[in-house]
């Protein structure tokens, strides 16, 4: 594997990485790993570009039924009832 060197680091960015890692319980080279993968899939997108069958079906099901929900209904989601 290559070794890779990354130089004028941010103090404050060392302090969020190095509190990253302590919260996953995880090592500096773990940690640095896990964040440049992730960095590179928000970045350039993941590798993977559609859905498989099963995943297919229930987003399928799930978008059909929000479609079958009156527009209406989501303007009162958080209010309190307005019946006396």
């Amino acid at each position: 594997m290559t070794d890779l060197i990354v130089k004028d680091i941010d103090d404050a960015l060392v302090e969020r990485i190095t509190a990253f890692a302590a919260a996953q319980g995880w090592g500096q080279a773990r940690t640095l790993r896990f964040l440049l993968e992730q960095g590179l899939r928000a970045n350039v997108g993941d590798e993977r570009s559609s859905f498989d069958a099963d995943e297919d079906t229930v987003l399928a099901a799930a978008i059909s039924a929000l479609e079958q929900v009156p527009d209406d209904t989501f303007a009162l989601i958080g209010r309190g009832s307005t019946a006396s």
